[in-house]
This record gives C-alpha cells, sequence and structure tokens, in this order.
C-alpha cells in the first residue's frame, strides 16, 4: 500500500507519494497562488492526488490515505486550520473539505512542523531521543516538539508554534501582526528582507550583482552564498541572523532541556556554514554546561511530505 503527504507551504504545494518503506516513491510540486486557491484548495490538492496515482502507474484503491502538513495553527481536532499566515488560511475546515473531494480515502491534518517532527522520530535525527525539538526555518518557522517519545500537541492540542515565540519585541513585524517573534528574526524571509534593505540604502556589492539590481530577485540562498564569499553586506546579515537564531535555540533548551534540536527548511542547507558558528554562539549563551545536539534534521524539505504520509500508519 502506499500513503500521499502535502506539504503545503507559502511558496510551492509538495505532494509524495510513499511507500510501504517510507521511501517517496513519486512526487508532484505546483506553486501556491494565494488569490488563485482561495476557496478553491481541497480542488486542487484532490486534483493533484489524482494525478499522482495517474502518474505513477498505481490503482487507486492501493492508497490507504491522504495527510495534509499545513505551517498553521490546526485545532485539538486536527479539523480545521485555525490560522496560517503565510497562506492566508483563517478558521478554514480544510480536512472535511478535502475529505469531501476525496471520500475513498482517509483525510488527515497537522501542522508541517509537527509533521516533519514525526518523520524525524520515526528513522531520522530523532530516532534514538525521547526528548526532542525540530525548527524548520523556511518560509515561516515551525517548530515540532517530542516528549516521552511521542509527539507533543499541546498543553490544549493546539501544537506548539516556536516561530511565534517573542524574540525582540521592538524587532520586525511578524507575519501573525505582533513584533520579534522568532519566525520574523530566523525564517529565510528575513535573510530576504536585510538583503533588500542593504540594497535600498544603496549597497552594491555581491548581493547586488548576484541579483542584477532586482531587489526581487534575492533569495536566502543569494545571501548565503555572498556571505560565503566573504561579502561584507552577506556576512553581516549572516552573523545576525546566526545569532538571532542562537538565542532561539537557547531558549527552547532552557526550557524543555531536550536531548536534540534538529534544524531543517531551506536555510539548514547551508550546512556546517550555519551549524559551526551557531553551535559557538549557543555554547556562548547557555546556561547549561552539557545540552542538546544541535543537528540538521535528516529528512530535510522531504520531512513535511514524510511526516504526513505516516499520520495514516502511525500512533504518534
Amino acid at each position: 500500500m502506499y500513503r500521499i503527504g502535502f506539504d503545503i507551504g507559502g511558496t510551492n504545494i509538495a505532494a509524495g507519494l510513499v511507500d510501504e518503506k517510507g521511501t517517496i516513491v513519486s512526487r508532484f510540486t505546483l506553486p501556491f497562488e494565494k488569490e488563485a486557491y482561495r476557496g478553491a484548495l481541497a480542488e486542487k490538492l484532490a486534483g493533484m492526488v489524482k494525478a499522482i496515482i495517474a502518474n505513477s502507474g498505481i490503482k487507486a484503491e492501493e492508497v490507504a490515505s491522504v495527510g495534509l502538513a499545513v505551517p498553521g495553527s490546526i485545532d485539538p481536532k486536527a479539523e480545521v486550520v485555525l490560522d496560517a499566515y503565510n497562506l492566508d488560511l483563517h478558521d478554514v475546515p480544510l480536512r472535511a473539505e478535502v475529505q469531501a473531494e476525496l471520500p475513498e480515502y482517509p483525510v488527515l491534518l497537522i501542522n508541517d512542523a509537527d509533521a516533519a517532527a514525526v518523520a524525524e522520530l520515526y528513522g531520522g535525527a530523532f530516532s534514538a531521543a525521547k526528548t526532542a525539538v525540530l525548527l524548520t526555518l523556511g518560509t515561516g518557522v515551525g517548530g515540532g516538539v517530542i516528549i516521552g517519545g511521542r509527539l507533543w500537541r499541546g498543553g490544549m492540542g493546539h501544537g506548539v508554534e516556536l516561530g511565534h515565540m517573542a524574540l525582540d519585541i521592538s524587532g520586525r513585524m511578524c507575519t501573525c501582526g505582533v513584533r520579534g517573534c522568532i519566525e520574523a528574526n530566523c525564517a529565510a524571509t528575513s535573510l530576504i528582507t536585510a538583503a533588500r534593505e542593504a540594497l535600498a540604502s544603496g549597497e552594491r556589492g555581491l548581493l547586488y550583482e548576484r541579483c542584477g539590481g532586482d531587489p526581487m530577485r534575492i533569495n536566502a540562498k543569494t545571501v548565503v552564498d555572498a556571505a560565503r564569499e566573504n561579502d561584507p553586506a552577506a556576512s553581516h546579515i549572516f552573523r545576525d541572523y546566526v545569532n538571532a537564531l542562537s538565542s532561539a535555540v537557547v531558549s527552547v533548551i532552557h526550557l524543555l532541556d531536550p536531548e536534540v534540536i534538529a534544524i531543517g527548511g531551506g536555510v539548514s542547507l547551508a550546512g556546517d556554514f550555519l551549524f559551526a558558528p551557531l553551535r559557538e554562539k549557543v555554547r556562548e549563551k547557555c546556561f547549561f554546561d552539557t545540552f542538546a545536539r544541535i543537528e540538521p534534521a535528516r529528512y530535510g524539505n522531504d520531512a513535511g511530505i514524510l511526516g504526513a504520509a505516516m499520520l495514516g500508519a502511525t500512533e504518534i
């Protein structure tokens, strides 16, 4: 049997057909278009399911379940997307809407970072840990928490929103409408915002060169790559970013004292260029002499798909 997992992000909708070994055997990706999908997201997701099945050459009855991972808060019954700011979804009964489009399959809903944590727990960076935290650094910042070897959904069932913990109350405005969230300082978009501000102030170094003078062409990789080449503006932006991220990580360590903190999302692809200074900064700031291992998430950008797909097969 196969399972289909969706990772619905602010930039793309990624879906995968996952086999019984936890391997993604087929993929399908579409850009996420807020206006085009307003009120029609369920229909679009159902169409992607049918396309995956048709393109993979399997029978429809070989799919056991469909899991949806969404970057936002989910109600305790895992039925409603309460607030997904990067998707502009608020109080949307997404599970029921998709279920109505796909009555032949069980449809399940989960926060994307929780889905990624589930993937890391079963075969990833958390496989030997009882207490662990995942931070995903993408369009936003998500977080998943493992306590006692199981996904912790929060005391009232809303899950956790590590990305919206306060880091700098006078800092940048977050998409949630509050200043200084971890997300506003540590998402990939924070690197992009800082780089665009540098260009607007007259910066004419590598950042300017790599985007051809068009700030809308800057992405997080542009900043990281320029910092690797010791571009002054990009290096300054990246140092500030690592400093902010280390404070977020230290706060999590001081609260939960986990065995492992895994970092996923697009920014984590910077590898040791990110992790070496991050570990050093955490060591400088941490109250404890010994603290969590800080590791790259093993499944990277596949974690949301895998975790969503595994919802129908795993007791979490």
